[in-house]
């Protein structure tokens, strides 16, 4: 992180989110207390109860998904997750023994499997950076009843799509926020042209690892204006392109209020070009709103949480690259199963742990969301995934 020696302070960010030039991202230097420090040694109950497949918090969520980050490292510098002026060559990144094997996280996996999750989600960084990654997942994939996805940026699906297929993954999710060779080298801040994802989502689809879903980050003033891009792009595809409010996760990407295209306008802007109609989530808790084409052109999804939060439907648990878990997305700190892993505990303790912490969540960020809480100190998307 930047720091000026001689003062010992941190270099402000102004905020400031208007489109940025290369050289002006290149010189952004924004603050990043480290939250990974920040850990709680999870309490093992006295009385060892047995898992039931029915985990409720203090506010009757199940926990369904699990989110588990495989790598805190990624190829790309997107300004909205991983700014390069903070994940510049000098960051401190996690050493490998500091991450899960992939045994423990299997370990793990299985025993939330017996608490009720059902969908496991890799994510990273970028997953697909970690080496052997087809081994977890057919590991992960042979657990009785989890489905296994993955979210990628896609540049290296077309070298991973057909192993990953072959090892057990079902689904993947790409995240693409433009069209525009311009804007999404800039965005990604590495150079990365769009049609290296573009041809990431082909081998995905060749490899059946469908229906795909596309993420677009929905940021004003930057890339809104290629929503209706997008769209054109992929009606038809059998893709689902999903729009994202651009959200206050962690504390380096400058987020402001200003800055958000509600959902309710991505509808609007689309809707007056291809006339769109609400249908029915897939499941309990789903997270994306449906909406499909009145002609037949596929569906597309938005995610709502700035403006239409979901917290009291929220089934997810996160598992970060280290083994910290986190029950929400805007958490400051994190549970620490690892210690617990590596101190010789057995399944029973931490299956208990497990559930003494998910019983004891209470988490309503997005329903109380406000300028003195997207202030808070929180740990970043690129430690914890999406």
């Amino acid at each position: 992180m930047p720091q000026n020696k001689a003062t010992g302070q941190w270099t402000p960010y102004n905020g400031a989110c208007p489109y940025p030039s290369r050289t002006e991202m290149n010189q952004r230097v924004i603050p990043l207390a480290d939250e990974r420090l920040l850990r709680q040694l999870p309490t093992i109950p006295r009385e060892l109860a047995a898992p039931t497949g029915q985990l409720l918090d203090s506010r009757g969520r199940a926990v369904r998904d699990l989110r588990i980050s495989v790598t805190d490292r990624c190829n790309f510098r997107c300004v909205y997750c991983m700014p390069k002026a903070v994940f510049d060559k000098d960051y401190a990144f996690l050493p490998r023994e500091s991450l899960l094997s992939f045994e423990e996280i299997t370990r793990l996996a299985r025993l939330f499997a017996a608490h009720g999750v059902s969908k496991i989600r890799l994510t990273g960084g970028e997953p697909l950076l970690r080496r052997n990654l087809e081994q977890l997942i057919a590991q992960l994939a042979a657990i009785p009843g989890i489905e296994v996805t993955l979210t990628t940026n896609g540049v290296l699906l077309p070298k991973k799509a057909a192993a990953l297929k072959a090892a057990g993954l079902q689904r993947v999710t790409v995240s693409l926020d433009s069209l525009d060779d311009a804007v999404f080298r800039a965005m990604n801040d590495m150079d990365v042209p769009v049609a290296d994802v573009l041809k990431g989502i082909d081998a995905a689809t060749a490899a059946g690892l469908g229906p795909i879903k596309i993420n677009m980050v929905v940021k004003r003033g930057l890339n809104d204006h290629e929503i209706l891009p997008l769209a054109r792009h992929f009606r038809g595809s059998g893709h689902i392109l999903r729009f994202i409010e651009f959200m206050d996760v962690g504390s380096s990407n400058g987020w402001r209020m200003d800055d958000v295209v509600p959902s309710a306008e991505v509808v609007r802007r689309i809707h007056a070009e291809f006339p769109l109609e609400p249908i029915d989530p897939n499941y309990t808790g789903e997270v994306a709103e449906r909406w499909r084409y009145k002609d037949g052109g596929g569906e597309i999804g938005v995610i709502s949480s700035v403006t239409q939060a979901f917290c009291s439907t929220c089934t997810r648990a996160r598992l970060s690259t280290e083994g910290r878990l986190y029950t929400c997305l805007f958490a400051q700190s994190g549970h620490d199963l690892r210690t617990l892993l590596r101190n010789g505990r057995s399944d029973a303790e931490v299956s208990a742990a497990i559930g003494h912490i998910w019983q004891g969540r209470g988490d309503r960020y997005s329903e109380i969301r406000s300028a003195e809480t997207a202030a808070l100190r929180k740990i970043e998307m690129s430690y914890i995934g999406g």
